[in-house]
């Protein structure tokens, strides 16, 4: 294990009142709007495109073309967090993941709004199961389309698209709680069914994804405004797959993966994710 990460803590006033805080305060605010600048720009430059060629090109050519730029986008703002000293990121664990030719799931716990913005920027041909209203989004829904993303707004489509899409070799990103964990979980939300169905339909491994941080930025309910403290250190790891046994329930192999990432999140480690105080 790393050094390089402080003992996890979240945002409390008695924790950032302190000089260095405050003197870095011009600086973040500056990298934060030059950030939220870059997805207006590109975003939006993305979704001009993106919706235009879905409807001119091949699908196949369109999602490959659409996987293409979201991966790139999505890895220059990487790099970017880096260089501002926004965020540092260990992203290393995902590597293997990306040289799997057989198809799969990548089932990542989702601690905030942009977790897919870093398992993308390392998966370059990642289709993404996403809300509905996020492919309706300005900045990324023409880019979504044209990816070929897929929308969780019905179950029986859902889990329909996914298993075409896998069987087309691809790497389909879900978040097996759905939604992002809430505040006041411990480790993370009880799981939906949807990736153990599509595993057990598509007969495809699932791969765990275990994302830790030492904040709670852009966790559900965290206003876009309000500065954590700067640079923030996340980590993602990657687990064995998980493979559903014959005769297997989505039941079952739900409460197995659940199990998974319990023990995992559990573990010492100095990002485990703390009690928040605020939401108890």
């Amino acid at each position: 294990m790393s050094d390089d990460y402080p003992s996890a803590q979240i945002y409390k006033p008695s924790e950032v009142m302190t000089l260095r805080w405050w003197l870095r305060a011009p600086w973040d605010y500056v990298m934060m709007a030059l950030g939220l600048s870059y997805w207006g720009v590109f975003g939006g430059l993305l979704t001009l495109i993106g919706g235009p060629l879905h409807l001119i090109l091949p699908q196949r050519t369109g999602e490959k073309l659409g996987r293409t730029l979201l991966h790139q986008l999505f890895k220059k703002f990487v790099v970017y967090l880096r260089l501002s000293d926004l965020v540092h990121a260990d992203l290393s664990a995902l590597d293997p993941l990306g040289k799997i030719k057989h198809p799969f799931i990548a089932a990542p716990n989702h601690t905030s709004l942009w977790d897919v913005v870093f398992i993308i920027a390392r998966l370059p041909q990642a289709i993404c199961v996403m809300k509905k209203v996020i492919l309706m989004n300005p900045l990324l829904g023409g880019g979504a389309r044209l990816a070929g993303y897929i929308a969780n707004d019905g179950m029986t489509r859902m889990i329909r698209n996914a298993s075409e899409s896998l069987s087309h070799s691809g790497q389909l990103l879900l978040f097996p709680e759905g939604t992002r964990t809430r505040a006041d979980a411990r480790w993370i939300n009880p799981l939906k069914g949807g990736c153990a169905i599509i595993a057990i339909h598509a007969q495809v491994p699932v791969y765990p994804i275990f994302i830790r941080s030492n904040t709670r930025f852009l966790q559900k309910g965290w206003p876009l405004w309000r500065r954590p403290v700067f640079p923030i250190q996340i980590r993602f790891d990657l687990g064995e797959p998980l493979i559903a046994q014959p005769g297997e329930t989505s039941q079952a192999f739900t409460a197995r993966l659940a199990t998974v990432y319990e023990q995992e999140l559990s573990k010492p480690d100095p990002l485990r994710r703390q009690i928040d105080v605020a939401a108890d």
